[in-house]
């Protein structure tokens, strides 16, 4: 009786840390993907709302010297309407020259869901409607402009000086991290 009383506790102990060790293991690899995935970040809303650079540095109505030249003013190259796309995204795109002759990229009324690593990008692809134009953005040239700074408001990006903006005709608002598109906007000139 006691050979097969301790093969039994044996075989017990045997189990549990089996079952401790696949247990464990699912603990972390549940851990990894939320931390991964980071799927809370779907109901967090930030919200940013940055003013048209240079806007302040613009003279107020009746402020100039008489007979002076009035003083430039940011001027919109190309703009769009952003699109669905993996999540309800809505907003407009505008690209601006500023008056010293630097260009932004300008989000207005933006509203699409957070993410784990969400981009702004400047694309060569087309802006297709549904599931079709999910994934399309990173097949070309496309140009980051660098995280979404929130998921709701207004935000300007700085495009670097050597970016042709001729060489792109769509934005997009990019997770990195699935590499989808979560909504984009084809630009058309002002």
């Amino acid at each position: 009786m006691t050979g097969t009383t301790t093969g039994a506790v044996s075989g017990r102990r045997r189990r549990g840390r089996v079952l401790a060790g696949v247990l464990i293991t699912a603990a972390l690899v549940l851990g990894a993907g939320l931390y991964w995935a980071q799927p809370w970040k779907l109901w967090q809303d930030s919200a940013v709302n940055e003013a048209l650079p240079t806007a302040s540095t613009i003279p107020a109505p009746g402020s100039a010297r008489p007979g002076a030249a009035p003083a430039p003013v940011p001027r919109t190259i190309s703009q769009g309407s952003l699109i669905s796309h993996e999540h309800s995204t809505t907003g407009t795109v505008k690209l601006i020259e500023l008056p010293d002759g630097s260009r932004t990229l300008r989000l207005e009324d933006l509203d699409t869901s957070s993410g784990p690593d969400l981009r702004v990008w400047l694309t060569d692809a087309p802006v297709k409607e549904g599931a079709d134009g999910w994934f399309v953005f990173d097949d070309g040239k496309y140009v980051s402009l660098g995280k979404l700074k929130g998921n709701k408001g207004d935000q300007n990006y700085e495009i670097p000086a050597g970016v042709n903006l001729a060489d792109y005709s769509s934005v997009t608002v990019w997770c990195d991290r699935f590499n989808v598109s979560f909504g984009a906007a084809a630009l058309q000139a002002a």
